[in-house]
């Protein structure tokens, strides 16, 4: 998404112009930004008050787009089986993320 922005929008079909490109490499931003905070992070705890805003920024993410998923494909008539799997995946990291919020990363450990 970030290196190749006009090549992906040709292959989805998107019109072929400047802002298609932008908003695409701008996404590709938003996820390798995402991608290097998980990854700064991988090793510490996490749950309850440890890396907190690590875990609301994920669940906001997940369940954002979670949400956005289910209520487009929910409005198609027969949807491909992938896109209900990628519904089923972000709702199941949001639940995770959920979860993680509100457990005690000591709890993983008993």
């Amino acid at each position: 998404m970030i290196f190749a922005p006009d090549e992906l929008a040709a292959y989805l079909g998107l019109e072929d112009s400047q802002i298609v490109s932008v908003l695409i490499q701008m996404m590709g931003g938003l996820y390798f930004g995402f991608a290097m905070l998980n990854w700064m992070n991988k090793g510490r705890p996490i749950g309850g008050i440890y890396n907190r805003p690590v875990v609301i920024a994920n669940l906001s993410h997940f369940l954002i787009s979670g949400l956005a998923l289910l209520k487009s494909v929910s409005k198609i008539v027969n949807p491909p089986i992938f896109l209900w799997a990628l519904v089923f995946l972000y709702l199941f990291f949001a639940i995770t993320f959920g979860i993680l919020l509100f457990r005690h990363p000591s709890a993983e450990k008993a």
